[in-house]
């Protein structure tokens, strides 16, 4: 149902991002981390799984990380070795940047004819080295696997910067992508001007809009907040004081995070724009994730709730 989801450009739809176990542990410890997974994501009623591509960002930042960089398990590995028990569709994130054209393309062609699903991320910096561009990796795409459906990334803080992040969405959208998944989101001022302008540029240029899926991911701690602000997720002012002075930081976090999807998601129903919304722990803290399983279940009823409420207009 994912794929017609995608297509029919439905609002609402849900998904929890995960990011490989890392690739130094051993086959043992590897079993008993995607086993924990398993057994928390069995149920939950979600559309997909992403699986990241981590990719090393330090060149995009003067700051020190405030967690060390680890090489991660390729995700569609881990996904067919470690997660087949899950029946979930899962979409797996490209770093195109750290592939030859011919890898990119063996891998395009695999299991060609079959559902799959994908979001092609470029590189993380001008800085950084690559073998292949976004575009190229498009075009190989359209060549090798015409029934591949994937997707973009989204980022309303480049959007506050630039303006034009609404441009890109619609660039992508022309080369294939059909649906969009943003970084963590915290700043609502942010994420609205970018809908509103993809809304109205959109709506000028007759363009049907595709699915934006915004992320959420709760913070549990003063080092998850700096952690968060290092990958380039904006916190205002105020949010970050409230987070930081609270008595309990992750359940402020989760009311916080919660309000702003709910505002989004109303924005997005009064414009007809198809908001859904991707859930994560950026964080490995077992009370980090286990939050945002809750998450997921407490933005599954939020959506399910305003889509009623539409409905009976």
């Amino acid at each position: 149902m994912l794929r017609e989801s995608i297509l029919n450009k439905k609002t609402g739809i849900i998904t929890y991002g995960m990011t490989p176990p890392k690739a130094s542990y051993n086959a043992e410890k590897i079993a008993e981390i995607a086993q924990k997974q398993v057994e928390r994501l069995r149920g939950l009623d979600i559309d997909a799984i992403i699986l990241y591509d981590v990719q090393e960002e330090s060149d995009r930042m003067d700051e020190e990380r405030p967690f060390p960089y680890m090489a991660m398990l390729d995700p569609e590995h881990y996904s067919e070795q470690y997660l087949h028990e899950l029946g979930i569709p899962k979409i797996i994130y490209r770093c195109v940047g750290k592939y030859s054209e011919a890898e990119l393309a063996d891998w395009l062609k695999k299991d060609n004819g079959k559902d799959r699903f994908s979001v092609f991320v470029g590189a993380s910096s001008r800085q950084q080295q690559r073998s292949l561009e976004l575009a190229d990796a498009y075009k190989l795409s359209r060549r090798h696997n015409s029934g591949l459906t994937f997707g973009g990334v989204m980022i309303p803080e480049r959007h506050m910067k630039k303006n034009d992040e609404h441009m890109r969405v619609v660039a992508k959208m022309n080369q294939g992508c059909s649906f969009f998944v943003s970084q963590a989101t915290y700043n609502i001022e942010a994420s609205k001007n970018f809908l509103s302008d993809y809304y109205h540029y959109c709506n000028e240029q007759e363009i049907e809009m595709v699915p934006i899926l915004f992320n959420l991911a709760p913070c549990g701690s003063v080092k998850t907040l700096e952690f968060m602000k290092w990958l380039g997720i904006s916190i205002p002012r105020w949010l970050e004081n409230d987070l930081k002075y609270s008595a309990d930081v992750l359940d402020k976090s989760m009311q916080l995070t919660n309000k702003i999807f709910e505002e989004l998601m109303e924005y997005g129903l009064e414009k007809g724009i198809p908001v859904g919304c991707s859930i994560e722990s950026v964080s490995t803290r077992k009370v980090e994730i286990e939050a945002s399983i809750q998450m997921v279940n407490d933005i599954k009823a939020l959506i399910e709730n305003k889509l009623l409420v539409e409905t009976a207009r």
